[in-house]
């Protein structure tokens, strides 16, 4: 379905803007590219004032590039759509690309019963380049933030990446690329809309919460947690030792293909150890399609055996934010695993 609006009534927007490439401009001594004041940006696409939208912004003062982007950060914005949440038909984020699908996936979580549209975007060029993607980027976001269904409800109630020629489910998005345009990519889970001549929404994808509850923020995102990748040649003191990390309550186990890993007695013992001692361990695949399938192989049915969590087909963004959120709720470990077994918001297929 096409995009469409409010009839005479003006969409009302606020963009927060966190800083990111789409908003930098060149420094003259250095060359380096450096965060910019937002009226730049503003100035950068007089297209804006076509839409005929009533917009408003916040700035992070000073702004970020995303690779300092932490969870404190994600609380400013969650703050920020909280406290404007009933004064605005929809928000657009504009973020680094870099750690852009961390943001959406914990903002996922964060937003509780989100009904409306949270729209990151960003650019892989300063917004003043003459081959930018971020003015197409910025102006698309903001019609899709602004776009309603046939009731007249908001199109888009969740938190999604627009990027390009897409837009993603946010807590189902990878950034695939450092170079393309088309940077951010959705491997399990079909996109929401596609941008062509038009906005077209895919609707059957399209997130909704059973019922119209009002909008609860969760702040506390529990940051010991961490990821390990698994290698041929991991040995059994280095595994010993990551597993022993002070204070770690939870891991992100990266393993091979549909979730195997060795079978080896001192690597299943010192996970069972880790997950008797309360660590919540969740197998993620290294792989960036396809999901866990803990049963298919002897490998990976070890793994299970030993109390290892199905990440499902999560991406590793949306599975240490997830991990994040259930442990700042102050969630006990058997808790935190069973609720990493259920689909909380579309961030995976069970």
């Amino acid at each position: 379905m096409a995009v469409s609006e409010k009839v005479n009534v003006r969409p009302r927007i606020l963009i927060i803007y966190t800083g990111g490439t789409i908003g930098m401009i060149e420094n003259a001594e250095t060359g380096s590219l450096e965060p910019f004041d937002f009226t730049h940006l503003i100035d950068n696409v007089p297209k804006i004032k076509k839409l005929d939208y009533v917009i408003n912004n916040i700035q992070f003062n000073p702004p970020i590039d995303s690779s300092n982007m932490s969870p404190a950060h994600w609380r400013d914005i969650a703050i920020a759509i909280e406290e404007n949440y009933d004064e605005y038909d929809g928000f657009v984020v504009l973020h680094g690309t870099d750690t852009m699908a961390f943001t959406a996936s914990a903002l996922s979580f964060m937003l509780e019963n989100l009904h409306k549209p949270v729209i990151i975007t960003g650019s892989q060029l300063p917004i003043g380049e003459v081959r930018t993607d971020g003015e197409e980027n910025l102006i698309t976001s903001l019609q899709i933030a602004a776009a309603l269904d046939a009731q007249g409800e908001p199109m888009v109630q969740e938190v999604a990446i627009l990027f390009e020629n897409y837009l993603w489910r946010g807590n189902r998005s990878t950034k695939m690329s450092a170079d393309n345009f088309n940077a951010f990519k959705s491997n399990n889970y079909p996109p929401l809309a596609k941008i062509g001549l038009g906005i077209h929404f895919n609707e059957e994808s399209l997130y909704r919460v059973p019922s119209k509850r009002p909008l609860k923020v969760r702040y506390t995102m529990d940051t010991n947690v961490m990821f390990v990748d698994l290698y041929p040649g991991m040995s059994e003191k280095i595994l010993q030792h990551i597993l022993n990390t002070p204070d770690v309550k939870g891991v992100v186990f990266k393993t091979y293909g549909a979730g195997n890993a060795p079978t080896d007695k001192w690597f299943t013992d010192a996970i069972r150890e880790a997950v008797e001692r309360g660590i919540v361990i969740l197998n993620v695949t290294q792989c960036v399609n396809g999901g866990i399938h803990s049963t298919r192989y002897v490998t990976g049915d070890s793994f299970a055996r030993a109390g290892v969590v199905s990440g499902h087909d999560i991406t590793s963004e949306a599975a240490i934010t997830k991990m994040m959120y259930l442990f700042g709720m102050g969630l006990p470990a058997e808790s935190v695993k069973k609720y990493l077994s259920y689909s909380l918001c579309g961030e995976m297929t069970i």
